[in-house]
């Protein structure tokens, strides 16, 4: 049950009044787009499906459109914002505007690529309107420090969004949706228009929703030999993968070997390889040819 007032939210005029007062200009440097959107942020909040026993995590919080929204929702929230401006002001704003949640609110002032442990109980829900310059190594970073994150809904770049929730054989598969794979059932959940921001970005935004596997994926290989593999298999996109994974099996005729054994085409390329034969031709690795 909601505990707080109709008003409570972040309109247009609130976020312009509160970023003049504090000085702030969104950076393209850092990415930032303000959602200026009350009804955007709860659609966010509900396509999340945020429950009442929810501690959500929250990356680049902002001005606090979206960290009020997952308050209204959640058990309990807690924000990374690396801006010092931004992290100063946003306690602030949650216990003016909803002080009855205000207990519920933590703050990390850091950078979300540096952050290994958070405050409270821990996170069950990721909700972010990420950075966009950013978003892919923080959402991976986050999923693999945290893996007690369930569900994970972010905003991000619509192209961005595309090649997350890519499967093989897609144009825009690539490294990104094999990582993502690794940890969650990844999906397209909705796009955002640019005239909810300020300032309005020049490109579109979407939702992808990430649910972790309940089941990690079988294989004797490590995430680190998996996605090292991934990263040899994409970084040639052209080639077979008999000629991309030359140098990570040592040799030409080594990857071929590796990828027989794991029952894959020496001839395929990585667009078309699911994260589960990407495992296996990591456990197919020659031994004495290197990490």
């Amino acid at each position: 049950m909601s505990t707080t007032e109709p008003d409570a939210l972040l309109g247009p005029a609130d976020i312009r009044e509160l970023a003049a007062k504090l000085g702030v200009r969104p950076t393209k440097q850092r990415g930032q787009n303000f959602v200026i959107d009350a009804n955007t942020v709860r659609r966010i909040v509900r396509t999340a499906e945020v429950r009442p026993d929810d501690v959500v995590v929250e990356v680049g919080p902002g001005l606090g459109s979206l960290t009020l929204a997952l308050l209204e929702a959640a058990d309990r929230v807690v924000a990374v914002e690396i801006d010092d401006v931004l992290a100063g002001a946003l306690p602030a704003t949650v216990a003016a505007r909803m002080p009855g949640r205000a207990d519920r609110f933590a703050l990390v002032h850091s950078d979300a690529m540096l952050v290994r442990e958070l405050p409270g109980p821990a996170p069950t829900a990721l909700v972010a309107n990420l950075p966009y310059n950013v978003a892919v190594p923080v959402l991976l970073t986050m999923l693999e420090r945290f893996p007690s994150i369930e569900r994970t809904l972010v905003m991000v770049q619509a192209e961005v969004a595309d090649r997350l929730a890519a499967r093989p054989g897609n144009k825009v598969y690539g490294v990104p949706s094999v990582k993502a794979n690794w940890y969650a059932d990844v999906k397209r959940a909705g796009s955002i228009g640019r005239n909810v921001f300020w300032p309005a970005p020049n490109v579109d935004s979407g939702l992808v929703s990430l649910v972790r596997r309940t089941e990690p994926i079988m294989t004797s290989a490590s995430r680190t030999e998996v996605f090292a593999v991934v990263d040899a298999a994409f970084a040639q996109r052209r080639k077979t993968l008999r000629a991309a994974l030359a140098g990570w099996a040592g040799s030409a005729p080594a990857a071929e070997a590796a990828l027989v054994a794991a029952g894959i085409s020496p001839q395929a390329r990585g667009e078309a390889l699911t994260v589960e034969e990407f495992a296996a031709i990591a456990e197919n690795k020659p031994s004495g040819s290197g990490e």
